[in-house]
């Protein structure tokens, strides 16, 4: 004989199979810099969070750091010259890294960025010797 929750047509039998499915399920916490394989890979996500962030510079100091982590966080400290506990903090989104502090990392990281017209739809294209 089936147990029934009253008026549900559940068994109780399902409802105690569909708790240890859910008690089985471990649920892990996304980590970006797990992602970030390839130098295409962290530029593309720079561009994305860039796009994203608007005036958030929080948003921006994270992604970078999730990039630092991806590349190795003790290889720019040594790169940049900064403290790998200085670096954790300054691009965790808690912190609050100064403009210098973030070119240094972004050159250390091998990024460049390129400013362009927010008018304009498409970068402006350089023509070498424009005369």
């Amino acid at each position: 004989m089936k147990t029934e929750i009253s008026g549900t047509g559940i068994s109780a039998a399902t409802v105690i199979a569909r708790r240890n499915i859910m008690r089985a399920t471990k649920l892990h916490k996304w980590d970006s810099a797990e992602h970030l394989k390839t130098e295409e890979d962290m530029v593309l996500y720079l561009e994305a969070c860039m796009e994203e962030a608007g005036d958030d510079a929080a948003f921006i100091a994270k992604a970078l750091g999730n990039i630092a982590r991806a590349k190795g966080m003790s290889k720019l400290a040594k790169d940049t010259g900064l403290g790998r506990e200085s670096l954790y903090k300054a691009l965790s989104g808690e912190g609050n890294p100064s403009f210098g502090t973030v070119l240094k990392i972004i050159h250390a990281l091998g990024i460049k960025l390129h400013p362009y017209s927010a008018i304009a739809e498409y970068p402006a294209q350089v023509t070498e010797n424009p005369q």
